[in-house]
């Protein structure tokens, strides 16, 4: 998401400067970066490697570290927009300290909406602050939507490509390789997401974003696989029309309509070429065969903590499966016992979900 984030606001340059670049530790491409945008600022999450970094840039380059260093650049006054692809839980607090200064939040994180959606939707709110999303399905939902009454809103339709086992038998998830799981069928995308596309778990967390973001009721918010991926989501409308957003698989496309939203701009690139396209399928997802979907509809159900502490235990179950310690087919096992064991706190506050995160991440790994 950040690098295609730049190129997008590389062919800007009228709209758009980069003041500040945050990363986790990959300095080279981080240097590369700030001597083509030259921004003022960059943290780098890792501290051994802020220091390294620091050693290397003239003093023209701001340079901070870790979570307090990302919490003091994205309340900056030179800062307008905050484009939020942390992955996972990490970025909660800084998100939160952007949408307290009254930011416009780009947010291409997923997981927290699903894990903080009542406290973060409500400081929005409070702050005056905006929340635009960068999700290629949930873009297109923002668009369908343009010049709608949200009481006119039947359900949206969220499409899903089914990732690279749709047609693989839920008997052989056992033998799944980490290689396998990571080569997704249209979109080139970070491990994470890549193996919550696998399990359809990507697809439940944005089910429960769409919630946060949209207002609607899990009843409303359906999930269709469409394996050609060009219907990015849709909306159905009360007297039974459907609005429908296209476009080839290139996650340019929804950054920058979220940069410049409410407006568009030119982009270079491919287009739908129809003559071409022969044939879009639609069916139901397997919610048996992918029971993240399922864990998910059901903690969106229990509400308060309960969709935290499945994240957290998603996160940790990704990561080790990425690390080769267990299954595939584990993950949805060691969400569900997760989920079970874990003691819903309705209405939460940040520290009952940071705490959510903290515990339900501890009793994953006493499980491994």
């Amino acid at each position: 998401i950040g690098q295609n984030s730049l190129e997008v606001i590389k062919n800007l340059p009228d709209r758009f400067r980069v003041t500040c670049l945050i990363a986790h530790k990959n300095v080279d491409l981080l240097q590369t970066q700030i001597a083509a945008f030259k921004p003022k600022t960059v943290v780098v999450i890792d501290p051994s490697n802020a220091a390294a970094l620091k050693g290397t840039l003239s003093g023209s380059v701001k340079v901070l570290c870790g979570e307090e260093g990302m919490n003091e650049a994205v309340a900056r006054d030179d800062i307008d927009i905050v484009i939020s692809s942390l992955v996972g839980f990490a970025g909660l607090k800084p998100t939160i300290e952007a949408i307290k200064h009254g930011k416009t939040v780009a947010l291409a994180n997923k997981e927290i909406l699903v894990a903080a959606g009542e406290i973060v939707t409500r400081l929005v709110r409070e702050s005056g602050a905006r929340l635009i999303p960068i999700d290629s399905e949930h873009s297109a939902i923002l668009q369908c939507l343009a010049g709608e009454e949200s009481l006119r809103i039947a359900k949206l339709i969220l499409t899903a490509s089914g990732g690279p086992f749709l047609n693989k038998p839920k008997e052989e998830f056992e033998s799944v390789t980490v290689a396998e799981a990571l080569r997704h069928p249209n979109w080139k995308m970070g491990n994470k997401i890549t193996i919550d596309s696998a399990t359809l778990m990507n697809k439940g967390l944005e089910v429960i974003e769409a919630h946060w973001l949209f207002g609607l009721p899990a009843g409303k918010i359906e999930v269709v696989i469409h394996p050609q991926s060009i219907i990015h989501s849709m909306v159905e409308f009360v007297d039974g029309s459907v609005k429908a957003q296209l476009g080839l698989p290139d996650m340019k496309i929804p950054i920058q309509y979220a940069l410049t939203y409410p407006n568009r701009s030119p982009m270079n690139g491919s287009r739908v070429d129809f003559s071409k396209l022969q044939l879009l399928t639609f069916f139901s997802p397997d919610r048996e065969k992918f029971r993240c979907l399922q864990l998910a509809y059901d903690a969106l159900e229990l509400g308060g903590t309960a969709p935290a502490a499945m994240n957290a235990a998603n996160e940790v179950a990704v990561e080790a499966f990425l690390q080769e310690k267990i299954t595939f087919n584990r993950i949805p096992e060691i969400i569900d016992r997760a989920l079970t064991a874990h003691n819903v706190r309705l209405s939460p506050d940040l520290d009952h979900i940071i705490e959510t995160d903290r515990s339900t991440r501890a009793f994953v790994r006493s499980i491994l």
